[in-house]
Order: structure tokens, then C-alpha cells, then sequence
């Protein structure tokens, strides 16, 4: 079986199980990290068996270059849908990762990670190098409350996700463009992450983008979404991928100083020298950290590093 592309969401499209069209449509795309089909919000339960087969009969085809990762977004375990779900979804050959909303407790992924193992038992087993990951929703203030048992709570666990809307729901909160009554969440969420060594942290929908100012507010609100930590973004449009997998890409000058900060450690190393300038601004061991992950993540992204790096070699610390 062919794997997934090297794990990194940028984006996450969303895509409705029900509609055979757009999930052919979704195939089509030159660069997408990661589709989620979607048996949830996007389909009504009389469609859901027939979402299902769609589902299935796309993820029994060859990969196409153009998508690193393939997901599904099942029902929730509350629901009564959820291992329908799974019992029909984990026969697809190219399934990489399933999306589990409404988590609100442990015993959500404890449940999705029984049936992973009593279905794909050899993707599953110790020492696996390609099992089903998981991405949790967090989406209630249950959920915020209990997060460090949730990232604890399953081995494939790969990433976090803030929906917002349900979270406004739950708590009654109006949704303003500054964000800033999801301050407290979104922190949560990426810190907890961050905590627990999970890749990937997802957030929240967009859903102005039409026009010249619907781009904008798009921008910034993924722009926004990076300063807060988080490493990607949901998607409910195609015309927003594009956008959301620039912002959370390093950009040129990002990469550029990043390989120019570990060329020179390097150097300043053998110095014997823990700390040093670059440009007239003092460089320690956090900042080298940060600039290797962000070099690691332009590899990922497909950037030019080979490139910069022969460009900089000669780099020193001043």
C-alpha cells in the first residue's frame, strides 16, 4: 500500500461524503496536505450509508500526487454513527487519518483506537510505521477542561483541532473578527500540543472569503492563527487552501534567516561559544531551536533548503 506523504497540515479541506462530485473534484488539486471527507456536519443521517460508499470507493483508487494525506471526519462517538463509520472506512487501502469530532472526554479515542486495532490489527501493532492517526476536535468546554487526558489517550493521536462554532455554542459566546473570546481555548489547545509532542494543531473555519476583502480577512485570520502557535488551519473551500498553506509555510525571508542561524552555530560550536550575534541580535540555544524546526518545516513544505544552505555556507557568528 502506498503511504501518506511526510505528516504536515498546512491545510485540512473539508469535503461532503454525500456529494460523489466534489470528492472527484478534490482529486484534482496540485498541492493539498490534507483532505478530510466528511460523513459529520455535511451530510444528513438518511445519506450517511451512501456518504459512506462514496467515501470508500475514493479511498480504494490510486493516490493522487497532488494530496500528501487522506482523512475522514466520522460522527462523533455519541452520536451512533461512529463505528458504521469505522467499519466501513477502515477497508480503504489509502486511509491515513481519521478526524473524530466532539471529543470531549479520553474515552472517545480509547473507543476509535479499540476498533483501530481490532480492524487493522497489523497497522496497529507495536513498533507499526503507518497506523490510522487520529485528530481530535476540541469543541466544548468539557473538552478545554480535560485536554491533557485527552492527549494521553491514544498512541496514534497526531494533532488537535479548535472548532469554533461548536465551542461558541456551548459556552454562548457572539464570534467577533478580533477573535479574541477564543483567547483562552485556542491557548489551550496549542500549548497542550505542544505539551504532548503532537505534530499538528488545527484552527478554526474561516468562513469569509469571497473577493478581495474576503482573502484579506482570511489572511489574517491564518496570520493570526500562527503568532497564537498553531501550525495549520480547517478549510471549508477550495479557494482558501492556497492561502491558508502560504501563511503557515515559512516564508522566504523566515527560511533565510533560519539556515543562515544554523550554519552559523554550527561554526559557533566548535567555537566552543554558547551564544552569539547574527545582524547586531544576541542568538542562544531557544533561538537555534526555533530556527532548525523552521527549517525542518521548509524541507517538509518542499522549500529550497539545499539551496539557501549553499548560498549561506560561508555564514559566520559574529
Amino acid at each position: 500500500m502506498a503511504a501518506a506523504g511526510p505528516a504536515i497540515r498546512r491545510a485540512q479541506l473539508y469535503v461532503p461524503g454525500s456529494s460523489m462530485r466534489f470528492l472527484e473534484k478534490s482529486r484534482s488539486f496540485a498541492a493539498l496536505d490534507s483532505v478530510a471527507y466528511d460523513l459529520e456536519d455535511s451530510v444528513t443521517p438518511s445519506k450517511k450509508p451512501e456518504g459512506r460508499r462514496n467515501i470508500l470507493e475514493i479511498l480504494n483508487r490510486e493516490r493522487v500526487p497532488g494530496i500528501r494525506e487522506q482523512a475522514v471526519r466520522i460522527n462523533s462517538v455519541g452520536s451512533g454513527f461512529a463505528l458504521d463509520d469505522l467499519t466501513e472506512i477502515l477497508k480503504g487501502k489509502h486511509l491515513d487519518c481519521l478526524v473524530v469530532p466532539k471529543v470531549d472526554a479520553a474515552s472517545d479515542l480509547h473507543f476509535v483506537t479499540d476498533v483501530l486495532r481490532q480492524k487493522l490489527p497489523e497497522r496497529h501493532a507495536a513498533g507499526s510505521s503507518n497506523p490510522v492517526k487520529i485528530v481530535a476536535l476540541v469543541e466544548s468546554a468539557r473538552s478545554v477542561m480535560d485536554l491533557s487526558a485527552i492527549c494521553a489517550a491514544s498512541p496514534y493521536l497526531s494533532g488537535l483541532t479548535f472548532a469554533a462554532e461548536d465551542f461558541a455554542l456551548d459556552l454562548s459566546l457572539t464570534r467577533t473578527p478580533s477573535l479574541h473570546e477564543f483567547m483562552y481555548a485556542r491557548s489551550a489547545i496549542v500549548t497542550a500540543a505542544r505539551a504532548f509532542n503532537l505534530p499538528s494543531t488545527l484552527d478554526l473555519v474561516s468562513t469569509t472569503f469571497r473577493g478581495e476583502e474576503g482573502v484579506k480577512q482570511l489572511r489574517e485570520e491564518s496570520e493570526n492563527g500562527k503568532r497564537f502557535g498553531f501550525n495549520g488551519k480547517q478549510c471549508i473551500h477550495p479557494d482558501q487552501v492556497a492561502t491558508v498553506q502560504e501563511v503557515f509555510s515559512p516564508s522566504p525571508q523566515e527560511a533565510e534567516w533560519a539556515v543562515r542561524i544554523v550554519i552559523a552555530d554550527a561554526k559557533a560550536d566548535k567555537q566552543g561559544r554558547g551564544a552569539w550575534t547574527l545582524d547586531g541580535k544576541m542568538i542562544d540555544v531557544p533561538v537555534v531551536g526555533k530556527a532548525k524546526a523552521i527549517v525542518a518545516r521548509a524541507e517538509v513544505c518542499g522549500m529550497d533548503v539545499k539551496g539557501l544552505q549553499e548560498r549561506f555556507n560561508d555564514e559566520e557568528p559574529q
